[in-house]
């Protein structure tokens, strides 16, 4: 009797871009930039590479793609949070700060695709967003830029970080191993060289990652208030 040879399944939606686009990001999620090549998405996809040419040009625009999706969701998200609470523009860039943070920290391989192309919309929306709000905050103009890109470099240099140091510890041991490492051997350093890092080791031992990115944010969000004190319209 004949053996019947098994097809292929066949997808069921047609291949589209978005369906691409989801499709890299969870290949980029789960293997990282690396990882994500034509070829494989294509077995994701149960199609060809040809098929996804005809949607995408190549790697880099597929990962902007990636990156711009996982940002326009995430600005949506935190823009309606923050509508919907009445709230302020510190506490609206509080929510769009952690936003970001927390969108590096789930898809690592975004804060260095922000850095990468800081002419791209994914940055883009996020420098737009942190301009409203300093606006907002009543920032006299020749000030906004410096305000808003210390803002951007901060968000982004430390949830880049964060996501980096993730990805070096939990390949052999527990984040809460790796920290108590790393302040046991802070704390026997020389006292005279490292007299503050010493002083500091159990702080680096119990933190908390996203509280103290809030700390640091809410540092610059003072400085900036301080510094630059709403214009009062009103003639004296």
């Amino acid at each position: 009797m004949a053996t019947r040879t098994r097809r292929p399944e066949r997808r069921e939606e047609p291949l589209s871009r978005q369906r691409i686009v989801e499709a890299a990001i969870g290949l980029l999620d789960t293997a990282g930039e690396g990882a994500l090549t034509f070829r494989a998405l294509a077995e994701r996809l149960a199609t060809g590479p040809g098929a996804i040419y005809w949607h995408v040009t190549g790697k880099d625009e597929l990962l902007n793609a990636a990156t711009d999706a996982v940002i326009a969701t995430m600005t949506a998200d935190t823009t309606s949070t923050a509508g919907t609470a009445a709230a302020t523009p510190q506490e609206a860039i509080r929510t769009l700060a952690l936003g970001v943070f927390d969108a590096i920290d789930a898809h690592p391989w975004i804060g260095t695709q922000l850095a990468r192309a800081p002419s791209q919309s994914p940055l883009l929306r996020v420098f737009e967003h942190l301009g409203r709000h300093i606006q907002t905050l009543g920032v006299p103009h020749p000030a906004q830029f410096t305000a808003a890109t210390a803002l951007l470099n901060y968000i982004l240099g430390v949830g880049g970080q964060n996501a980096a140091n993730a990805r070096g510890h939990h390949q052999h041991t527990s984040r809460t191993e790796f920290l108590d490492t790393t302040a046991t051997s802070w704390a026997n350093l020389d006292p005279d060289e490292y007299p503050f890092t010493r002083n500091v080791a159990d702080q680096l031992r119990h933190h908390d990652d996203r509280t103290e990115f809030l700390a640091g944010l809410d540092l610059i969000l003072t400085g900036i208030t301080t510094r630059h004190s709403p214009i009062d319209p009103t003639p004296s």
